[in-house]
């Protein structure tokens, strides 16, 4: 099937769930890449505190953070 086509049947609200192979499929953008930051011990005990709280990991903390600030710049 050609995009157009597909775009069409998407754009029209056909069920195009059946012309998608999920096994290839992925998000754009969503790759990972690893970065290394020094924090200060007062943002790590409060960034754990944080996580404690919500019940997530540090990381979490972390990048819900800074997507939350990038959504605002």
């Amino acid at each position: 099937m050609k995009a157009k086509d597909f775009d069409r049947k998407f754009d029209d609200g056909e069920n195009i769930t059946s012309l998608i192979n999920k096994n290839h499929a992925r998000r754009l953008n969503q790759d990972q890449k690893r970065v290394n930051v020094d924090f200060p011990q007062w943002m790590v005990d409060s960034l754990d505190k944080q996580a404690k709280r919500l019940g997530v990991t540090r990381q979490s903390v972390i990048k819900h953070f800074i997507a939350d600030h990038l959504k605002h710049v």
